[in-house]
């Protein structure tokens, strides 16, 4: 089971096949997407990655949290979340995920929280047929009717689907397929709408409902910070020279 990754919504395009077809695809862009933390089986009791996503000030950061992206060596960041992982599917803490972490082909799950609507009526909010057109009805055609029995059960039953406050809510949508991806711009392009409004964050990883890519990277696609990198050089280099 490999990570997700946190990504923003830029908002939706097309683009089209080698047949002329137009494809409509919503447009996420990965923003220092960087491993936070681990979560073990041993400390924690399960196994996951904490990430990081978005640029955020220090002086809007507390104390606390300052100096738990400080342990990770990476700056503070504007949304944090877990992802649940197998043990061979750890990713060292500092390493920035890539956009090719994801296939051409592939399928996701996306993770967002709903556009806000306001107050909102039956009909609206719950998909109500509403009351007839004639018949006696008169002002009342979009309410919902009848909200509950008389002497029995003489009250209304909780969750009755009634007007209220609609959207802003955590949705996901299944199986979406990934259509680009453009590792240089930290852009994946997934086919269809996907919850959330433009900039908003969402989270994306490997649909849950379908078989994994046989060419998805693992246990993922990143790039290590350069100091990281540069290390294993040095010491190499080092070695050398003493042989030498």
């Amino acid at each position: 089971m490999r990570s997700g990754v946190i990504a923003q919504k830029v908002g939706m395009t097309r683009v089209f096949t080698d047949a002329g077809e137009h494809v409509s695809v919503t447009v996420l862009r990965l923003g220092q997407c960087q491993v936070v933390a681990h979560r073990s089986k041993d400390k924690n009791g399960y196994v996951a990655l904490q990430l990081g996503a978005g640029g955020r000030k220090v002086k809007n950061v507390s104390k606390a949290e300052r100096g738990h992206f400080a342990v990770a060596k990476v700056e503070p960041k504007r949304r944090v979340a877990e992802f649940r992982v197998s043990e061979d599917a750890l990713i060292p803490v500092g390493a920035e995920i890539t956009a090719d972490h994801f296939v051409v082909g592939q399928y996701v799950d996306v993770t967002g929280t709903s556009i806000g609507k306001g107050f909102a009526g039956v009909m609206k909010r719950w998909n109500f047929a509403g009351l007839r057109a004639s018949h006696g009805v008169s002002v009342s055609h979009r309410s919902l009717g009848s909200t509950g029995g008389r002497q029995d059960p003489g009250k209304t039953f909780k969750n009755k689907k009634m007007a209220g406050h609609m959207g802003v809510e955590r949705v996901t949508t299944l199986n979406l397929k990934v259509v680009q991806t453009d590792p240089a711009r930290g852009l994946i392009l997934v086919e269809g709408s996907v919850p959330g409004a433009k900039g908003g964050w969402i989270t994306m990883r490997d649909a849950v409902k379908k078989a994994l890519h046989k060419d998805a990277p693992k246990p993922g696609k990143f790039k290590l910070p350069e100091a990281a990198a540069s290390a294993p050089a040095e010491k190499a280099e080092a070695v050398a020279k003493e042989s030498a």
